[in-house]
């Protein structure tokens, strides 16, 4: 097959290039009237320093009137009997957890104990015992090598 010089057809039709950017495009250098200011004009974002004997400024009055505005308070406000029977409550509700946990310090203590004797007691026995078998495998070491010969005869 000979190969042709000449490029089929693109099936696909070409995208137009953009055309460059002409004088009366939206990319002019911004000014002060629209968008932000040039840097050299704008104040610094720093903390402000505001002397106590001037004027209040708004931040201040917005602060100190928002304590008392119920719908700008995170939690409700409460009235100081309504906080004293909370507290009385969070009292109560902590001393009988505290008794709770007395009573089953007292039940574990107790538990202690009682294992505690269970384990003297039959660390004794244990004792007793290993002592009783030392001295059964002594006897069976002086009868096996000493008095044999009678005790052979008699057996059967």
């Amino acid at each position: 097959m000979a190969s042709s010089t000449t490029n089929p057809p693109d099936p696909i039709p070409s995208i137009a290039q953009p055309s460059p950017p002409t004088p009366t495009s939206t990319s002019t250098p911004p000014s002060p009237t629209r968008g932000r200011p040039p840097l050299t004009t704008r104040a610094s974002s720093g903390t402000m320093i505001t002397t106590r004997t001037g004027p209040p400024t708004s931040a201040e009055i917005l602060y100190e009137s928002s304590p008392t505005d119920p719908s700008r308070t995170l939690s409700p406000r409460r009235a100081p009997p309504g906080i004293e029977q909370l507290g009385e409550a969070a009292r109560r509700d902590l001393e009988d957890q505290a008794r709770e946990l007395q009573k089953g310090l007292m039940e574990i203590v107790e538990r202690v104990e009682t294992v505690k004797s269970e384990h003297a007691r039959l660390e004794g026995g244990n004792k007793f015992l290993q002592s009783y078998i030392g001295e059964l495998m002594s006897t069976s070491k002086v009868m096996s090598s000493g008095g044999g010969k009678g005790k052979k005869g008699g057996r059967k």
